[in-house]
């Protein structure tokens, strides 16, 4: 996926009311842009760091341009814009880059299911000599890393909807169908994701008990820069508890 219109450079001034971000470009220019990213963005940017967004020429739009991409503390490329993760991983399943999913022949998007009202990314349909049947895939965006380590990690914030997603793709999996939770890794520099228990330890306890019955669990990374990303690689999903030592865990900042 190339970014079109091409993305331009400023510095982050700050992020305030969840959807908004001050920044100064690289000609000066003071500009409010969209932040599309409903999380807490935590470890994810920096006052003063760099930042690239699209401009918008949409006379009816209240703020001039989206944040895309994000410099993070430890010198990472991060997309914080959570509304491509779909597209990613929509353009990576064409293309079979998503080996485990391949063969498919009808692809579906936000289709209602589950106990609790919920909407699946992705519904695919196999053909019925493929014996896979229907894959039920649901989708989140990784942009939680950490200094010393290769290891991101999912949420970053508490999410009880996460959690919900998680117990709908369980109920499918109990009933013989196939259920998938894909993390999609937007976050360079990073080999393998895990879940955030010290953030949600509730999440991390309901994606073991997806897993134990019968949810599998992939991770793709991304190959990111300001003028294209893309799925390009699986990632191992580390699923065993944390040490509990202050080394291994995140340490979160005072509220």
């Amino acid at each position: 996926m190339r970014f079109d219109p091409v993305l331009e450079e400023g510095r982050l001034i700050r992020r305030y009311k969840r959807f908004l971000a001050d920044i100064e470009t690289v000609r000066g220019e003071l500009l409010t842009i969209h932040c599309p990213n409903t999380g807490s963005m935590l470890n994810c940017m920096a006052e003063g760091a760099r930042v690239w967004f699209s401009r918008s020429n949409d006379p009816k739009r209240k703020l001039p341009g989206t944040w895309e991409i994000g410099e993070t503390p430890q010198g990472r490329l991060a997309c914080i814009n959570t509304a491509r993760a779909n597209a990613l991983v929509e353009e990576a399943l064409r293309a079979g880059i998503i080996s485990e999913l391949n063969g498919f022949t009808g692809l579906k998007r936000e289709v209602a299911y589950g106990q609790e009202n919920s909407r699946i990314d992705f519904r695919l349909d196999y053909p019925q000599e493929h014996a896979r049947g229907t894959a039920w895939v649901e989708v989140k965006s990784v942009t939680l890393g950490f200094e010393g380590t290769a290891v991101a990690a999912f949420p970053d914030a508490v999410t009880q909807r996460g959690a919900k997603h998680l117990r709908e793709l369980a109920c499918l999996a109990r009933e013989g169908v196939r259920a998938v939770q894909l993390y999609c890794v937007n976050l360079s520099g990073i080999d393998a994701v895990r879940p955030a228990e010290e953030i949600d330890p509730l999440y991390a306890a309901a994606l073991r008990d997806a897993v134990a019955a019968g949810v599998e669990v992939l991770a793709y990374g991304v190959t990111l820069t300001p003028t294209q990303i893309r799925v390009d690689r699986p990632l191992p999903v580390l699923l065993e508890p944390l040490q509990r030592n202050p080394d291994a865990l995140l340490v979160l900042p005072a509220v």
